[in-house]
């Protein structure tokens, strides 16, 4: 399955088989402005401690460990002037 058909699900058992985690707890965080993309945290335990992901949701509809980059990008044409 390529990765741009994952769903959340999928993706966290990715993570949570390669980190050999035996249970894992999901919340979806609330957001504090308006508008705000989807962020859930996924807690998880396992032999060597616990460990916290964060699945960030990007405009395209997608899940990524990182946050969606909302900035304006800077251009090359105006840092010239």
């Amino acid at each position: 399955m390529a990765a741009s058909e994952r769903s959340l699900r999928d993706l966290i058992e990715k993570w949570l088989d390669a980190t050999g985690a035996a249970s894992a707890r999901v919340q979806l965080q609330p957001s504090p402005r308006r508008g705000m993309k989807r962020c859930v945290c996924v807690e998880a335990q396992r032999e060597a401690g616990a460990l916290t992901l964060f699945f960030f949701r990007h405009g395209d509809g997608l899940w990524h460990v990182f946050p969606p980059d909302e900035r304006p990008a800077m251009r090359i044409a105006m840092m010239a002037a």
